[in-house]
């Protein structure tokens, strides 16, 4: 299958609410594609550049917005407008170098999750994806994206045994609306390559369903 940008490497991203795997298996298809013989680049969102490094400090509540005598998260418009900049900082500064060098790249998480959490956190719902995809319209569209299906419960016993403070997103019922919103991911990135993988199994299992899917739709 040729590339969707033109350039000579692959660019595939790992979604899913938090919990379902997509940092475990980010690491599992860059080891068994390094294995194979292929130069693979990973990287993550919110990334660690600048953008990234202050997205993080809002996710685990150390920075807060003044508001009068209180305190509290940022807006969710506020978010959407970071984790954007973080995006294009993250396509220039890695992504868009790697491919041009030939380069596999894995990224765990892209704009799918701006689409998804921010519209599960916005008042309007759904109404504020068109304004969403607009902040991300330079964002290069990726060859592939594979998103692992798991269900709000499981993610919520998977994050308890990981231990942690919880943070900003991981509330049981913004992750019940994150997980019925991955389940329609082709509806938020229409055009894109999206393809489902069950990620409820062990985690060998699904890691030998990821390959499966990269050999079958890019030919990797």
């Amino acid at each position: 299958m040729n590339s969707s940008h033109g350039l000579p490497g692959r660019f595939i991203v790992l979604e899913g609410i938090d919990g379902s795997g997509s940092t475990t298996h980010t690491k599992l298809l860059s080891k068994s594609l390094r294995k194979d013989g292929h130069e693979v680049r990973t990287s993550c969102e919110p990334t660690d550049g600048p953008v990234g490094f202050l997205i993080r400090q809002v996710l685990q509540r150390r920075l807060m917005v003044a508001d009068g005598d209180t305190v509290r998260p940022f807006a969710w418009s506020t978010m959407a407008l970071l984790f954007a900049a973080d995006r294009l900082d993250h396509l220039d500064s890695l992504i868009l170098p790697a491919l041009q060098d030939g380069a596999i790249v894995i990224s765990d998480r892209y704009d799918l999750s701006s689409l998804a959490y921010q519209s599960a956190t916005a008042p309007g719902g759904a109404e504020v994806v068109p304004w969403i995809r607009e902040l991300n319209a330079r964002a290069m569209r990726p060859d592939l994206t594979i998103v692992l299906d798991v269900t709000a419960e499981v993610a919520e016993e998977r994050r308890g045994r990981r231990g942690g403070s919880e943070e900003l997103f991981e509330k049981r019922e913004i992750q019940a609306r994150l997980a019925r919103l991955y389940l329609e991911a082709e509806a938020l990135l229409p055009g894109d390559h999206v393809v489902h993988v069950p990620g409820e199994g062990a985690v060998d299992d699904t890691s030998a369903l990821i390959r499966d899917v990269v050999h079958r739709e890019l030919g990797i």
